[in-house]
């Protein structure tokens, strides 16, 4: 059994795999403060949900875009369960061609998704992580990572509004009944959801122009449910593309 984990900038999703099967998956709040022993509680207290015996845990795979958390979680790992961690950086195969300007510059979490997508997905692909930020990758017919767009999440765009804005609320993220709202919740519930969806048909649009063919798309990430159904494009989700990717990039480098 095999622990892995993506650490986000608001989530830490974390999953335990057995051969191709995903025991749990849960997300975890990011806490940029937290201890090595409040960390090792939070994983022991998900495991102790599920039925998992966490000294059967064999190895471990972090992929982190948070730098100051990503030793406190791998030390809490190590210490709880006795095992070596793997993190998702430098030396680590991947079997993706990253061709980019500088290929250390890219997040690792948008690596995993690639190593997984191309696993398991027709190319050319764009894949589109909705998390804090909403990212947007091309990998071409060859298989290899092109670049992509970054955007301001969902959720970020919400608080932006709202914290800039004297008497606009916060709202809840789902669809509100039409698109054009006859009150201001619903009308914020609009723009944000919609505004979201509409930039993601615009910027696969254009992407696909660039690449000059179609591509299959996929989608993963927190707020994928909620904004790819008001996508007029056809686009996958997979919630668990994340945790693939990183138990293949384990099995590539155990």
């Amino acid at each position: 059994m095999i622990l892995v984990v993506d650490i986000g900038n608001t989530n830490i999703v974390v999953g335990c795999v057995e051969g191709k099967d995903i025991l749990f998956r849960e997300r975890l709040s990011t806490a940029h403060r937290a201890t090595k022993l409040e960390y090792s509680v939070l994983f022991k207290t998900a495991f102790d949900m599920y039925g998992i015996e966490y000294k059967t845990i064999e190895g471990a795979i972090i992929s982190s875009v948070v730098p100051s958390v990503t030793n406190v979680v791998k030390e809490a790992i190590e210490n709880l369960c006795g095992i070596s961690v793997m993190v998702v950086g430098p030396g680590i195969k991947t079997g993706v061609s990253i061709v980019i300007d500088n290929p250390a510059q890219l997040g690792s979490d948008l690596v995993v998704d690639a190593v997984a997508s191309v696993e398991e997905y027709s190319v050319p692909q764009i894949v589109i992580d909705l998390g804090t930020a909403t990212t947007v990758s091309a990998i071409n017919k060859n298989k290899q990572f092109l670049g992509g767009a970054i955007l301001p999440g969902v959720a970020v765009s919400h608080d932006a509004l709202i914290g800039k804005t004297a008497q606009l609320p916060k709202v809840a993220f789902e669809k509100p009944k039409k698109i054009i709202g006859s009150n201001t919740i619903d009308s914020i519930k609009s723009g944000i959801l919609y505004g979201n969806a509409g930039a993601i048909d615009g910027i696969i649009e254009r992407f696909e122009e660039e690449l000059g063919e179609k591509c299959t798309v996929i989608a993963t990430g927190g707020l994928a449910k909620v904004i790819v159904p008001l996508c007029k494009r056809d686009i996958i989700i997979d919630e668990d593309l994340l945790l693939k990717g990183l138990m293949l990039i384990y099995e590539k480098n155990k």
